[in-house]
Order: structure tokens, then sequence, then C-alpha cells
């Protein structure tokens, strides 16, 4: 869900962090509901009364979502709670101390599945960004792999990156190579009495 307000001036913006003022319209993170709100009015029913919706709103819930993926990533970063490089992030990952991988989006695919092959089932892997991004948080050119150990940051970055998800894909841009932030359930441990 991405949460929406209505500023002074009644227009609406994206309140992603879900932290300003008022009262918030709630929707799905699907560019498609975005925008249906947009065009059939669903904005001004929810804060009754007339608002003006940007034109290119998800486009501006996208990039955002960006900014806030790579401002997490870099206060794990940090916090050393992120370890970037193929070498040092597959040692991570192979050591069982990684809650999280994040693969840039236009990495190497046959790279990122060799990366993938020493890690344990129900990693969650996640590729929200692109390597020049990646590359951008820890000083670097370019960086295809990073391996965040488990906590707040990492549920954090899942969850973002699963908001982004629904608003590329619905808008038929997904990244290659953006796969699933889902953790696997745990088996169900009912016992028949």
């Amino acid at each position: 869900m991405i949460r929406f307000a209505v500023g002074p001036d009644r227009a609406v913006v994206p309140d992603l962090a879900a932290r300003l003022p008022g009262r918030g319209i709630w929707l799905s993170a699907r560019a498609d509901v975005l925008e249906t709100a947009r065009a059939k009015g669903g904005f001004a029913r929810a804060a009754r009364g007339p608002v003006s919706v940007p034109a290119d709103l998800a486009d501006i819930v996208r990039s955002g979502l960006q900014r806030r993926i790579t401002e997490l990533l870099g206060l794990a970063r940090r916090a050393g709670q992120a370890i970037a490089g193929f070498e040092k992030a597959q040692a991570t990952v192979r050591a069982g101390r990684a809650g999280l991988v994040v693969q840039a989006a236009d990495g190497s695919a046959e790279e990122c599945a060799r990366f993938r092959s020493g890690a344990p089932d129900g990693l969650r892997i996640i590729a929200p960004l692109g390597a020049a991004a990646l590359g951008a948080v820890f000083g670097r050119d370019r960086v295809v792999h990073v391996a965040v150990t488990p906590g707040r940051l990492a549920d954090a970055l899942a969850e973002e990156t699963m908001r982004l998800t629904g608003v590329t894909e619905q808008a038929g841009e997904r990244p290659e190579g953006l796969t699933n932030t889902r953790r696997p359930r745990p088996a169900d441990k009912r016992t028949d009495a």
C-alpha cells in the first residue's frame, strides 16, 4: 500500500514514509490502481473535495521508492550491515549471515545465477536498482551483488522493493532480473490429535 496526503494547496503528494499529517489516502502499490484513481477522480472523492493530481503520479512514486531503497542501502552500508562485491557478499551468504541479497537489475543473468548457486533455500533476493545506482551507494562505479544482514533494514528493503515491483510491473516496465521478495512461509506445524 502507498499513502497519499493532500497538502495545504490541495495537491496530492505521495507519502511513502507514511508520516505526513492529516488523513491519508491509501492505495494499492500498482500503477493501474494509481492511474484509475487519478483519471476517475478517486483522490477527490477520498479527500472530499477538489484536489490537483500530477499527470505523472506513477513516475513520481517510482522515483520516490527508488530513492527510499537507495537511502536504506546507504544506512545499511554505514551500519556495517551491507557487504558489496561478488566474493565478499557470497562468503557472507554461504556463512549464513545474510538475510537478504540485493542484485543489480541490469547484472549478467549468468553471473547472478552463479552467485545464487551457493545460497540457501528461502534467501530473499531482490533487484530493484541498476549496477550504477548500487555502485553510487558504495562509492564505486558499479556493484552487482550486495549481502545485507538480517534485521529491520533488510526487511524494509524487501518491503520497499515489493512496492516498487507492484508499481513497475503493472506499468509493463518490469526491470530485468527482479525477483520475488517474499519469504517462504514456514511449514505448518499442526498436529492431528
